[in-house]
């Protein structure tokens, strides 16, 4: 247990690290959390700075989630317990220590993690994502797509028991987060991804 703890902890400290912030920092660009939706994610990141900052923000987002993750598998834990990592380190970008607790809305860091957990489940949940975006060009509504259909990809891909109850925690989460996106899609508000609101 203190090993499975020290990964957790390990986990949520990694993802409080707030790579768009770290990012407009080194860049000179804008901080995300003044501009564009508020979120220190990869969307608004593109929005205000352009695709080389939103790249780099990209990435070490989803770093964040794979990195612990794959640390957990090498040290050999049980996949429940891989999963837990996982939704550590998701938290820690959702409520960062380190950021008084306001963070992202935690899409690529999941993505990240769940990549660690599951190649096929990240693939599945990305897949959905790329399709969605594809079609209505909104970013947050096709997290919401992907997010949702995460915990069934995880029972069929899975059917561990912990594996499919993070990745619920984490759809509820991230739903949640994208409450005032949803408010947007009804009232027509919501921005979309090449177009100026």
């Amino acid at each position: 247990m203190v090993v499975v703890a020290l990964f957790v902890a390990a986990g949520y400290l990694l993802g409080s690290i707030s790579t768009a912030v770290l990012v407009s920092r080194a860049l000179g660009t804008e901080d995300p959390r003044a501009g564009g939706s508020g979120n220190p994610g990869a969307t608004n990141v593109l929005r205000l700075s352009g695709r080389m900052p939103a790249a780099l923000t990209l990435a070490g987002d989803v770093l964040k989630g794979l990195v612990p993750v794959l640390a957990a598998r090498t040290a050999e834990l049980p996949p429940g317990e891989i999963a837990l990592v996982g939704l550590a380190a998701f938290l820690g970008h959702v409520y960062p220590v380190f950021f008084a607790f306001k963070g992202g809305k935690g899409v690529a860091t999941a993505l990240g993690a769940l990549l660690g957990v599951e190649p096929l489940l990240a693939a599945a949940v990305l897949a959905t994502w790329l399709v969605a975006v594809g079609i209505t060009r909104y970013s947050s509504l096709a997290a919401l797509a992907a997010s949702v259909l995460a915990p069934a990809y995880a029972f069929a891909l899975s059917g561990d028991s912990r594996v499919v109850g993070a990745v619920a925690v984490m759809t509820v989460l991230l739903v949640w987060r994208h409450r005032g996106n949803i408010r947007r899609l009804l009232a027509g508000e919501e921005g979309r991804i090449g177009r100026a609101k």
